[in-house]
């Protein structure tokens, strides 16, 4: 066995491997860039090296930097994680000219599976069922709309060297064709330093599930069951889930198999994924294979009670699988949420900068230690870090573990309650909805389900709640608490102590001026500590939490029932509301006495300053394109400029027809949100 390996990656993989390679007693090595000298993975291991700058092309791909910092620290083997340099073969090989060792399939297994134009060749010759495309890569935006009228609309233009989303674009017609190559290959280049793409027929309302192989060097292949990936936005998957809801054990059987063949004609030696196309008939399509470990790798983990990365790491050095497929045995449901840096209500745009408050809830099950049926959080930031522009947008993985689909399901939600993020945005609001949406929770979905119950975009609305005033009444509560907590302080004057009231009234914003008002009523009782009865327009609310007034995460019950809410007092804007989080539902609300309320609503609107003639930026990033001219004319739809994020590409287009006045912004420039860009006329 190894006794130090270089870990080379960074951000919540990094922090992975390193958990199971300190249970292994296994010595780490952390590379790190300029932007990453204060990350989580560089605290955590036993050793780190520089690489270079903020830039993955000038740190993290580079591989002379990599294996001359895991030679100068005395690291017997290297771990790709995934992403960067994982799926390269001439990275791998390069390791074992050197004397390394990869923790990874062989060169030659990448190069035939790895590569997605390979991979769908070798797949047809090995008679695979495999979905109509151009497998060669294509040269120019025009070839790839021939092409694509060739297959027949819609298609998916992918690049080769692609994962996790980049690189990836489908076209219905021609415009979007011949656009989509381009942005595709740029990504491609700038991600992978590979910029060929190719193009397949896009089948519509598939699901896309995958199967865990896992090989070892004497020839052994099993699967590890399967995982659901359908839940996808923009081709990147959302929630997954372990094992599908959809497949019988019949086609699981058959999937499984064929994943084996594939990975024993190519001599897999290490953890792969075969992903597949499933129809509603439940035929399957090889998709590709992907030669690293996968990041919903810990779904699987909860069901068979199998540490990938251990797996890995020991048939890296040469050790058998201890295991045969007759062993592998399905315990209970995993469901892993990716909590993403982005605004789900502007769009899903990145959100880059400081966590000024990161609370996961509290945790169960421990990074490399499969225990069954609890919560676990793999994450790679910390409360006070920093979510950087120049890398992808994940700021933990939330994953449940129960007895059955159901359980995790209300697990998931509870734990999605209880996790407090400040600072940024992210995507938390999007997952409760997305998990409380009746069709997700029968199973009955397919990968186009958010772009067909979210086709306009997500909003606050669509975020269902079973009790809307229940928030109203948290806020109630939380207002009656401080008073009685106000009136117990000492040394007030004489005649003016703080009275505590029984009604107030709940005013909660809805912009332009108006406002919704509930009256609020506590009811008689003792005054026990932490309770009250809240009647909030006539319906009442017995609510019981002992939590701080200034915890963020309150825990309690109401009517009887346990919650887990987030409460914050103040806002940039109104710093005496209170700000209520529940079931992905969120409230704003003033909570006043009665004369308060009536006052607030005779106060003169400030309206916003009109922005309509300015293009502001959506999100931070780095300004790559300014695509017009001061005088020129723009028609709607037209493209203005291009910002890069978390490693893609967002075009920003004219709303309607105008003429440029002039340009605020300098290419390459580090914008932020709102800056202005360009001025119309």
């Amino acid at each position: 066995m190894f006794k130090k390996i270089l870990i080379a990656n960074r951000g919540e993989i990094a922090c992975r491997v390193i958990a199971t390679a300190c249970k292994m007693g296994i010595a780490t090595v952390a590379v790190y860039s300029e932007a990453d000298k204060d990350a989580r993975h560089v605290e955590l291991a036993d050793e780190s090296v520089l690489l270079g700058p903020a830039p993955s092309r000038e740190s993290y791909l580079v591989a002379d930097k990599i294996i001359a910092a895991a030679k100068s620290t005395g690291a017997e083997a290297i771990h790709p994680g995934y992403g960067f340099l994982s799926e390269n073969e001439d990275f791998a090989r390069r390791v074992e000219e050197e004397g390394l060792v990869f923790i990874g399939p062989k060169h030659y297994s990448i190069a035939a599976m790895g590569d997605k134009i390979a991979s769908k060749k070798l797949a047809s010759e090995a008679r695979v069922n495999t979905i109509p495309g151009f497998n060669e890569p294509i040269q120019s935006p025009e070839q790839a709309v021939e092409i694509a009228k060739g297959i027949g609309y819609p298609v998916m233009i992918k690049a080769s060297a692609g994962g996790g989303g980049k690189g990836l674009r489908v076209a219905f017609n021609d415009k979007e064709c011949f656009e989509g190559f381009s942005s595709c290959r740029n990504e491609a280049r700038n991600s992978f330093g590979d910029d060929r793409v190719f193009m397949e027929k896009f089948v519509e309302e598939p699901r896309h599930i995958e199967i865990q192989v896992l090989g070892d060097s004497q020839g052994n292949v099993v699967y590890l069951l399967e995982r659901e990936c359908s839940i996808q936005r923009r081709h990147q998957k959302v929630i997954e889930e372990a094992p599908s809801p959809f497949i019988s054990d019949a086609t699981r059987k058959a999937m499984g198999e064929q994943a084996v063949a594939l990975a024993k004609a190519v001599k897999y030696q290490s953890a792969g994924t075969v992903e597949f196309v499933v129809g509603k008939d439940q035929g399957f399509y090889f998709l590709e294979m992907n030669t690293r470990l996968q990041v919903e790798h810990p779904v699987t983990e909860c069901i068979t009670g199998l540490d990938l990365v251990e797996q890995m790491i020991r048939v890296a050095a040469g050790e058998p699988l201890s295991f045969k497929q007759e062993d592998i045995k399905r315990d209970g449901w995993a469901i892993e949420c990716r909590i993403n840096a982005e605004d789900p209500f502007r769009n899903f745009l990145p959100s880059t900068g400081r966590l000024v408050k990161y609370q996961p809830p509290a945790v169960t099950m421990v990074q490399g230690e499969p225990e069954r049926h609890g919560v676990r959080v793999d994450t790679g930031v910390y409360e006070g870090g920093e979510i950087p522009m120049f890398y992808d947008s994940m700021i933990a993985k939330l994953i449940v573990h129960g007895k059955d689909r159901a359980e995790a399901i209300a697990k998931m939600r509870e734990a999605l309650n209880g996790f407090v993020i400040r600072g940024i945005s992210s995507n938390i609001p999007f997952q409760s909805a997305l998990l409380a949406h009746p069709d997700f929770q029968s199973g009955n979905f397919n990968t186009g389900f958010i772009a067909q119950h979210y086709a306009g975009g997500f909003k606050a609305e669509d975020v269902p709640h079973e009790d809307p005033l229940f928030l109203i009444a948290l806020a109630g509560f939380i207002r009656r608490k401080a008073r009685e907590r106000e009136a117990g302080i000492s040394g007030q004057l004489p005649g003016h102590e703080v009275k505590i009231e029984s009604d107030y009234v709940a005013v909660v914003n809805e912009g332009g001026g108006k406002a919704r008002r509930h009256a609020i009523h506590i009811a008689e009782y003792a005054g026990a500590l932490g309770e009250a009865t809240v009647n909030v327009d006539g319906r009442s609310y017995q609510i019981t939490c002992l939590s701080r007034l200034n915890d963020i995460v309150l825990s309690g019950t109401v009517n009887g029932r346990p919650f887990t809410a987030q409460a914050d007092r103040g806002t940039a804007k109104n710093p005496l509301a209170y700000r209520i989080q529940h079931g992905g539902r969120s409230v704003v609300a003033n909570v006043l006495s009665p004369r308060a309320a009536e006052l607030l609503a005779i106060m003169p609107f400030k309206a916003p300053p009109d922005t309509s003639k300015m293009l502001l930026s959506p999100m931070p990033g780095l300004l790559a394109q300014v695509a017009v001219a001061v005088g020129q004319q723009v028609t709607a739809g037209e493209r203005l400029a291009v910002i890069e994020a978390m490693k893609m590409e967002n075009i920003l287009v004219a709303e309607r027809d105008g003429v440029v006045a002039a340009i605020d912004a300098k290419v390459g420039e580090s914008l932020a949100v709102d800056q202005p860009i360009l001025r119309f006329a």
